[in-house]
């Protein structure tokens, strides 16, 4: 497998409480070391992480809670060149969970954002979520 490069962000909100969107960052990207970043009067969570392994926690969630096919359609969907780009749901993550956002502001939080640079997104995306029709 080729390298992996994987950036996660996520706005904390003035609303929020910083260590509630750290855990939603850390139940899915465990390995993270996050850092706060100020960027034109917002603070965003940020971490960098290396290797298809960082995203071990998030290919498991993705199995247990049985949504690989939804996942790998909408992976495959975000997948341009050499990354792939998708939201995910800052509540729902924050109970350990995994959904998808559509959009950057369909919740009033804001999503995680991550993104994935890697020289061949579908293999890491076959990785990641298997299709359960393949068997």
């Amino acid at each position: 497998m080729s390298s992996v490069c994987i950036e996660v962000e996520a706005e904390v909100k003035p609303t929020e409480d910083p260590e509630k969107v750290k855990r939603a960052i850390l139940n899915l990207f465990p390995a993270s070391k996050l850092e706060t970043v100020e960027r034109a009067g917002r603070t965003f969570l940020t971490t960098s992480l290396d290797g298809r392994e960082s995203l071990r926690m998030f290919k498991d969630r993705l199995k247990i809670q049985r949504i690989r096919d939804a996942a790998r359609a909408h992976l495959l969907a975000r997948a341009a060149g050499n990354k792939i780009m998708f939201y995910l749901n800052k509540q729902v993550a924050y109970v350990g969970r995994i959904s998808f956002s559509q959009a950057e502001y369909e919740s009033p939080l804001g999503p995680i954002k991550v993104k994935i640079t890697c020289d061949k997104p579908r293999e890491l995306i076959d990785w990641l979520s298997p299709s359960s029709r393949a068997r």
